[in-house]
């Protein structure tokens, strides 16, 4: 569950391995080309959807490269990039974003399944003591004075999504803006009803770094604290974090262009709250930006799996 480039990443290296993923995502993205499409064809945000179908597809790089493509001359394509305008032309053609994801899955080859969280157009609101924050932006800017989040509405959440849930043999929480791409996910009732049925952990794989508006200085156990909020009867019951030292350049770059801190492994916090820590050096640099190492972080979830197995 998840949503934007942390889930992306992490599918990447997932795809790699003998596993039977499931990939539920948000659809409450309101910004960039994303939003404009939500807006002028009232349909679910089909950007993150778009994102995870293009890190698990299995065709030739050409074709990623065409759907990635961003229009640039100014005009009503600006910015749009060709996934979102397929997306929202499958829409129509198939009657809804399920099944527009099924068809597009089938054309890219992707291995699992890919499901949006909802059908509905629906927005992120974040309730606080100075008034109620509308959307997803104005939601990850002031996240630090939100007390709760919820929906602009109740939404209703596919049978099939719930199945899966219930039938997983591990429920994954990935990387990925807290309360923009994660929380959204625990904002429904029958997800939460599914995850108090299942049998599967619950396995958060920690940020690298923090999220100004949303997460400033918070440290792992900080981010368990808050999904553990959300998740009603269960908790966390794993965790994977980096444990290897990130260079000083490195982190006085993000902190002074970003405003971003490396998420501290307060390890005996994680282990009061009962969560166990699995730790290894799953970080790279690319271009500069800290990411996670799709290859490692996917080997440890494996290997996790196949723990259970043994």
């Amino acid at each position: 569950m998840g949503g934007g480039t942390g889930l992306s990443c992490l599918l990447t290296g997932l795809k790699l391995f003998p596993l039977d993923v499931t990939t539920v995502i948000s659809v409450a993205d309101n910004g960039s080309s994303t939003g404009v499409l939500k807006e002028e064809l009232n349909i679910p945000a089909v950007g993150d959807v778009g994102k995870v179908l293009l890190a698990m597809a299995n065709v030739d790089e050409d074709f990623v490269s065409l759907l990635r493509y961003r229009f640039k001359k100014n005009g009503s394509l600006y910015n749009h990039p060709v996934r979102n305008i397929l997306l929202a032309a499958l829409i129509d053609l198939k009657g809804n974003l399920t099944d527009a994801t099924e068809y597009l899955s089938r054309i890219l080859n992707v291995k699992g399944k890919v499901l949006p969280l909802t059908e509905e157009k629906v927005e992120l609101v974040g309730k606080s003591i100075d008034g109620d924050y509308y959307g997803q932006e104005e939601v990850s800017r002031h996240a630090h004075s939100i007390r709760r989040l919820t929906y602009d509405h109740d939404i209703h959440v596919s049978r099939e999504v719930c199945a899966r849930i219930r039938e997983a043999d591990l429920v994954i929480f990935s990387p990925g803006s807290l309360y923009t791409s994660i929380l959204p996910h625990l904002l429904a009732e029958q997800v939460l009803d599914a995850l108090d049925e299942t049998k599967a952990p619950l396995m958060y794989i920690s940020n690298l770094v923090t999220q100004p508006g949303e997460t400033d200085h918070f440290s792992l156990g900080d981010h368990l604290a808050v999904l553990n909020q959300y998740l009603r009867n269960r908790k966390i019951d794993l965790a994977i974090a980096n444990n290897s030292e990130i260079d000083d350049q490195v982190r006085r770059i993000y902190l002074e262009r970003e405003n971003k801190t490396i998420v501290n492994v307060d390890r005996d916090v994680i282990r009061d709250m009962g969560c166990r820590l699995i730790e290894d050096d799953i970080f790279c640099v690319q271009n500069g930006s800290i990411r996670h190492s799709a290859l490692k972080t996917a080997y440890l979830v494996f290997s996790y799996l196949m723990e259970g197995e043994s």
